[in-house]
């Protein structure tokens, strides 16, 4: 057995890491995110199967601003924040809570050029007049402590061409329902790139959408959703991998009457319909799937 696994996501993993789900909404509060309406099961299946070692590098692929990456650096952890949309004007809330650079000279701007950046990019007075109080409190915060030893580092690129990365570099990947956004073929690319700069041993641990039989593109989420016969292949996943795609029906089922995250969608859904779950109506047209692969 190699360690690879792939396992659509239960439910059951909210009551089983209660724990885990409170420093995770905690965490998101304090940071003003808010979750998709399955991220909450996509972070617990990640750390869950991720051996944490402080003084290890782990790349989150396709980061964007999302919880993952502080949850990672407040553990220690050296994080590579990869996206292909820039950072580079990231919100002073999450420099004063870590410690925060750029991988290149130009993938983080200053404190004072996101500042400048926040005041122009919001509308109305009252708006501008928020947006002012909180960096100044931001910038209160950086005098304190960061939460964790960790760091992050932002860097603007393409997952398809990590050319700042050197051959088996990062000890373990992440990447919470973004590689969907791929092309199937494109996929297929971005996966050889994230096993190039993956030491010997590492894990490359994503959450995509899955398919119960044929690969489908779900229009609003820009995502596709796959088969466990695609997995396998684009993953390369041999056939002693643990599965449960025979679970499919029961699992999503179970997914689509769970109250808990129904009742706590984001409150960007109700703003549009090119979303997960358009115009904030609960009615799951996928279940998210676990992928573990380990390099050999």
């Amino acid at each position: 057995m190699t360690g690879d696994k792939l396992e659509i996501l239960s439910v059951d993993f909210l009551d089983g890491h209660r724990p885990l789900v409170s420093e995770l909404r905690g965490l998101a509060r304090k940071l003003r995110l808010e979750f998709g309406w399955h991220y909450l099961l996509d972070l617990i299946w990640v750390i869950a199967n991720l051996n944490f070692n402080c003084t290890g590098k782990v790349i989150d692929a396709g980061a964007g601003v999302g919880v993952m990456q502080w949850y990672l650096a407040s553990k220690g952890i050296q994080v590579i924040s990869v996206d292909r949309s820039s950072r580079a004007n990231l919100g002073l809330r999450f420099r004063a809570n870590f410690h925060v650079e750029g991988l290149r000279s130009d993938d983080l701007a200053s404190n004072q050029a996101a500042w400048l950046h926040d005041y122009r990019n919001t509308s109305g007075l009252l708006a501008k007049a928020k947006t002012q109080v909180r960096n100044l409190f931001s910038f209160g915060r950086m005098l304190l402590p960061p939460l964790g030893k960790g760091h992050v580092y932002v860097y603007n690129q393409d997952l398809i061409t990590l050319t700042d990365i050197e051959d088996e570099s990062v000890d373990a990947v992440v990447a919470l329902s973004s590689l969907e956004h791929n092309t199937p073929d494109g996929l297929r690319e971005v996966v050889v790139e994230l096993m190039r700069v993956l030491k010997s041993g590492g894990k490359l641990l994503a959450t995509l959408g899955a398919a119960r039989e044929n690969d489908w593109f779900h229009e609003p989420s820009k995502g596709w959703n796959y088969s466990e016969v695609s997995l396998r292949g684009i993953f390369n996943l041999d056939t002693s991998t643990l599965t449960n795609y025979d679970r499919y029906d029961e699992l999503f089922a179970d997914l689509k009457d769970c109250a808990e995250l129904r009742d706590n969608l984001a409150g960007f859904y109700n703003r549009s319909g090119d979303n997960g779950m358009p115009w904030g109506v609960w009615d799951p047209q996928y279940i998210p799937v676990g992928v573990c692969k380990v390099k050999p």
